[in-house]
């Protein structure tokens, strides 16, 4: 694998940042985690603007324009003779003395890995996957901003170790309030029968989530599809109650859930609608670009 770093491609061997890296020392940096199918990286502008817009909340100067932003995924692409993959571009806070003074690193350190895509195993779709809501709360949203896309992960990791003990594929978290929130890589929806009609719910920004791209898409692709939506809080016994659950994000896109916390959930219409069109989005957009 060859790795792009501070401007130039490397191996993997010689893909060395130093133990003084901010980045290491503190978690303090940001990234985007990008899919690319078939030569295009999917929603790449997006992306780049996200990437800035976590960089301005941690007052971190990304010394790349965008453009170079793009040359620089594109030419980490091209040297690793990848046409689908997915992309991780990290970006911290760079090389400086012990401290946490951001003023003591000169520049950032930049990195884009990019590896080939290895598909999700089919049955994940036609069967679904197993959630937890995790006993570990999300970050207070004061606390930390989740829209940073941020290095500081632990959180997230807490969460993950506790799914994996319960043999479930993710773990969904509360907010300190005690509303549901995200999962540790993901957003989540579920549906809702209320008065022989159908609601699309998923948590607000408000109750300290990502705005994910992938979610954001599947929004208005339900909006298109005269699918009713809410966004809110909710507890965790209102999910247990919907008919359909399905977990968002940029690699997974739209994937269904059967089960949270013992309670069963079938692969409904609206999940499947939704699977359907949003692969036809990224299609779509494929063409534009070529």
């Amino acid at each position: 694998m060859l790795i792009y770093l501070n401007n130039k491609i490397v191996s993997a061997s010689d893909a060395r940042v130093s133990v003084f890296d901010h980045g290491f020392l503190y978690g303090d940096g940001i990234y985007e985690t990008m899919r690319v199918y078939d030569g295009v990286v999917f929603m790449l502008d997006e992306h780049i603007k996200r990437l800035h817009r976590s960089a301005s909340l941690i007052e971190l100067k990304i010394p790349q324009k965008p453009k170079e932003i793009k040359s620089a995924i594109h030419k980490t692409l091209e040297a690793n003779s990848l046409k689908n993959a997915y992309v991780r571009l990290t970006i911290s806070r760079g090389y400086g003395p012990i401290g946490l003074d951001p003023a003591l690193c000169a520049k950032p350190t930049f990195v884009i890995m990019a590896n080939k895509f290895m598909d999700y195993p089919v049955s994940f779709y036609k069967k679904g996957v197993k959630l937890i809501i995790s006993s570990v709360r999300r970050n207070l949203k004061e606390a930390i901003n989740p829209q940073i896309k941020s290095l500081t992960f632990l959180n997230n990791i807490l969460a993950k170790i506790e799914a994996k003990k319960k043999k479930a594929y993710e773990a969904l978290m509360l907010n300190s309030e005690g509303y549901l929130t995200e999962g540790t890589i993901c957003n989540v929806f579920f549906v809702l029968n209320k008065k022989n009609k159908q609601v699309l719910c998923t948590p607000s920004v408000d109750c300290g989530i990502l705005d994910g791209i992938t979610r954001s898409i599947v929004l208005d692709l339900a909006l298109k599809n005269k699918i009713k939506i809410k966004e809110g809080k909710f507890k965790k016994e209102t999910v247990y109650n919907a008919s359909e659950v399905f977990i968002t994000n940029t690699t997974m896109e739209v994937m269904p859930v059967c089960e949270i916390d013992g309670n069963k959930y079938q692969i409904g219409d609206i999940t499947k609608l939704l699977h359907s069109a949003y692969k036809n989005n990224v299609q779509a957009y494929i063409s534009k670009q070529t």
